[in-house]
């Protein structure tokens, strides 16, 4: 099983990297997370938001592999705990599913690739800047695949 992670954005800050691939580096092979950076719409182009998360939706659905399970992280989304994503993770390794996890640009993300998801989901209901959600999002599936795996860096 392969876990991507198609975001919307590049040149993220050395310290959003270095979180990002500590957990990345953690995980086995048999669930790796690979990146996929999406480039962002220039902001300068008189452009709309809502021709922004457009453009950025082709480049996203581009990306996108047609096999994938697609999860739209969107702060609308369901919030599961660590537990359900790791019950989640379970039955995608199971059933053989690579699973891309979207993450929108600095306007989120537009209709279509919500409606092109299998999923949506939110990991706060806080408003988080979108580096950080690949850090937190590395983290999560980190946890989950330790919750498995009875690996004592998950505590309840």
């Amino acid at each position: 099983m392969k876990l991507l992670i198609l975001a919307v954005g590049n040149k993220m800050p050395a310290w959003i990297t270095a979180g990002f691939n500590e957990y990345t580096k953690r995980m086995p092979r048999e669930a790796r997370v690979e990146l996929v950076e999406i480039r962002p719409e220039p902001r300068s182009s008189g452009k709309t938001p809502a021709q922004i998360m457009e453009a950025e939706a082709q480049r996203i659905r581009a990306a996108l592999p047609a096999s994938a399970f697609c999860i739209a992280l969107d702060e609308h989304g369901a919030t599961p705990t660590t537990r359900d994503l790791a019950q989640q993770m379970r039955d995608w390794m199971q059933q053989g599913h690579d699973v891309a996890f979207v993450i929108g640009g600095a306007d989120g993300l537009h209709e279509s690739v919500k409606q092109l998801a299998r999923r949506t989901m939110a990991l706060s209901a806080l408003t988080l800047p979108h580096g950080m959600v690949r850090v937190l999002l590395a983290e999560q599936l980190y946890r989950a695949h330790s919750l498995l795996h009875n690996h004592p860096y998950h505590r309840e």
